[in-house]
């Protein structure tokens, strides 16, 4: 996501100079230099690292003093772990371009990045140094997040997206309600409903607007006909038949009433991918791969809502659809596309960064299909693709966050 770009003229004409300045002037390290930086490559070390250690916790091949299951550690980190880094890397990158502020940087970014990294640690180590002592470590760090996002976004007057903060709550509260669980009953249930509906919430608010956004701008310059279907009545049915699916889901997941929510969500959602006209932007994998990751987000609630009307249809096979797929491809795109943009890069999917994608595209639907099974080399394969995927990110994507953007590329931001 190229926050910079797409909403550029939303920011105050006499803010935007004056921020671009300030920005420029910015003479600490590169990797601090603004939030997309040490965010995005954390989140893609942390990928690959907890599911290298996840694996073998699942399998029994090793084990370790979590206070959580291997499972709920597993999902844990995932979402609060890899997921809470790139929503701060996306929302400290697109909320200084909603709001023509200046960006959060230097020591600021640096002891929030901290405070993500000690959540990683506290959560980790917890059978030792307890579960109160880890919750009210990893929570810290989203609850800072939202303070920091919720002070920008009030002082620049950008009321139009106060709405993420709410869904952000959501995931706050998820996190709460999670280590409340795990203190409690020795396991989660609702905090992990409430975190996965949060995420996919998000997914469905943001990519509602970047993924049609980018396509219309990619057509109208490359492939003229066609063009994405504007946000409308039917676009905001869809959310709110989605929001209370999914609040049902959190609430009854098996009830019949909620499968049928589910299913009709599920439709809504395809249909609002097909008015987004990505069937014409083959030409561009940049534009394509928001179209592919969205598709997951349909096949999720429709996989979701026939487990509770079949014991043939495991409800894992709905959830990993949004985890592995929507999550991982949506992040991977946005990251990508994010990074190429704020450093001056072309706009253009590279074969390995079309490998990376096509690895967790690879993943996630072995990872559906591993549900029904229940096979456990199929799990192994899925997590080998996915650590492959997010190595080849960093490898690849990892000197372009750590080191300075080039002038010529800083005049034309």
């Amino acid at each position: 996501m190229n926050p910079s770009r797409s909403k550029a003229a939303s920011m105050p004409t006499s803010a935007a100079p004056a921020a671009l300045q300030r920005r420029r002037d910015y003479a600490g390290p590169a990797l601090l230099a603004y939030g997309f930086r040490p965010f995005f490559l954390a989140a893609g070390v942390w990928a690959a690292l907890a599911i290298l250690f996840w694996v073998p916790l699942y399998t029994g091949q090793l084990t370790a003093d979590i206070g959580f299951s291997p499972l709920d550690w597993h999902v844990h980190e995932m979402l609060y772990g890899y997921v809470a880094a790139t929503v701060a890397g996306f929302l400290l990158t697109a909320i200084p371009n909603w709001t023509g502020r200046l960006p959060v940087s230097g020591w600021p970014l640096g002891l929030l990045a901290l405070l993500w990294f000690a959540g990683r640690v506290a959560v980790l180590s917890s059978g030792k140094i307890g579960g109160i002592t880890a919750a009210a470590i990893d929570v810290s760090f989203l609850a800072t997040l939202g303070a920091v996002a919720a002070r920008e976004i009030i002082a620049g007057k950008n009321w139009r997206n106060l709405r993420v903060l709410i869904v952000l709550g959501v995931l706050i509260a998820g996190n709460v309600v999670f280590h409340a669980e795990v203190l409690t009953k020795g396991a989660a249930d609702y905090g992990i409903r409430l975190a996965v509906s949060s995420v996919m919430l998000l997914i469905m608010l943001i990519g509602g607007r970047i993924v049609p956004s980018f396509t219309n701008n990619w057509l109208a310059r490359n492939n003229p006909g066609r063009l994405p279907v504007p946000f409308s009545r039917f676009d905001a049915v869809a959310l709110a038949a989605s929001a209370l699916a999914l609040i049902a889901w959190i609430a009854l997941p098996a009830h019949v009433v909620t499968g049928a929510l589910l299913v009709l969500a599920g439709v809504l959602q395809a249909v609002r991918l097909a008015r987004w006209a990505g069937d014409r932007t083959f030409a561009d994998r940049l534009v394509l791969v928001l179209h592919v990751a969205y598709i997951f987000v349909p096949l999720g609630f429709l996989l979701l809502g026939a487990s509770t009307l079949s014991s043939e249809v495991p409800p894992s096979a709905g959830i990993h659809a949004w985890t592995a797929g929507a999550i991982g491809m949506m992040t991977l795109a946005v990251m990508t596309r994010a990074t190429l943009g704020h450093t001056g890069q072309p706009l253009q999917a590279s074969p390995m960064t079309q490998g990376i994608y096509a690895l967790v595209f690879i993943s996630a639907l072995l990872r559906i299909v591993a549900a029904f099974t229940g096979s456990i080399v199929l799990i192994e394969f899925a997590g080998f693709l996915w650590v492959a995927a997010f190595i080849c990110f960093v490898l690849l994507y990892g000197p372009l966050l750590a080191r300075r953007k080039p002038a010529w590329a800083e005049a034309r931001c």
